[in-house]
């Protein structure tokens, strides 16, 4: 098949604008890798260069060499694992009930919920903040997981949703013919089909609950309850900022993040462009 002149030069400019997409994308991560890597005095120099001058690893022995920084990442791994799998478990089954089974009120009640999705997390931190008191839920890990899940639960729901509303209901009439109930039907056809969403779902509410950062420091006190992201602020003191050390608490905290893109991304890349088929 023959390129035209035209062809050519749009294929050209899409490659010159997907490299510097890509190339603005990293240069953040890039600098923050290479400031890790560098002392105090070269934290900013001029001009910047992405390769340090005496490269030292200083900064990453004393980062993960604080007292609670152990601690503390098992508290965000803890925290973002449990969500992770509460979320895609509970608005697995909301999805799967708002596709397939009727109810009344059934599209009322998926509009209600969709208007989570719409308040600003911020704002709930108060009433948040005054229902986990009640509860005695502050100072808790469980407390963070269960704000977690139910800020999460409205956009996975959706998400899923579109999924599940694609799978064929011939292969679940199928079952039912063959004596297999509604669970039979979720966990055999629904779930192994849903893989890509599935994946999706995860990895966002995995993102989500690794990196937030206002309810944590809102709701926990304890030094030792702790997740990463909090830990790592209160590095930067009022009068002196190590930004290396920050840098290198900060890239050591993207490793689990990175782990979790690699194993999921065939799923999640597959999942996007099954969204973009719909």
């Amino acid at each position: 098949m023959l390129i035209t002149k035209e062809e050519r030069i749009f294929r050209i400019i899409a490659y010159i604008l997907l490299i510097c997409g890509v190339v603005i994308a990293l240069l953040p991560f890039m600098y923050m890798i290479s400031v890790s890597f560098k002392s105090q005095i070269y934290t900013f120099e001029y001009p910047p260069r992405l390769i340090p001058r005496d490269p030292t690893v200083e900064n990453y022995i004393e980062a993960l060499g604080k007292d609670l920084f152990g601690i503390n990442f098992l508290n965000s791994l803890f925290v973002a694992t449990i969500t992770t799998v509460s979320t895609v478990f509970v608005s697995s089954l909301m999805a799967y009930a708002f596709s397939r089974i009727r109810f009344p009120g059934k599209e009322v009640f998926f509009y209600i919920l969709l208007l989570g999705m719409m308040i600003p997390p911020v704002m709930l931190i108060i009433p948040q903040f005054v229902i986990a008191k009640n509860l005695h839920l502050l100072d808790s890990l469980w407390g963070l997981i269960i704000v977690y899940v139910s800020t999460t639960l409205s956009m996975q729901t959706f998400l899923l949703r579109s999924f599940f509303d694609t799978i064929p209901k011939e292969l679940e009439e199928a079952v039912m013919v063959d004596g297999g109930n509604r669970w039979v039907i979720f966990r055999k056809i629904i779930l192994p089909s849903s893989k890509p969403g599935l994946a999706v779902v995860a990895i966002f509410t995995f993102l989500f609950a690794w990196d937030e950062f206002p309810w944590a420091h809102v709701a926990i006190k304890e030094a030792s309850r702790r997740t990463l992201p909090v830990a790592i602020a209160l590095f930067q003191s009022q009068y002196l900022t190590k930004w290396g050390l920050l840098f290198a608490a900060t890239t050591a905290a993207s490793i689990p993040v990175i782990i979790v893109f690699v194993i999921f991304q065939r799923y999640f890349i597959q999942g996007f462009i099954t969204s973009g088929l719909k």
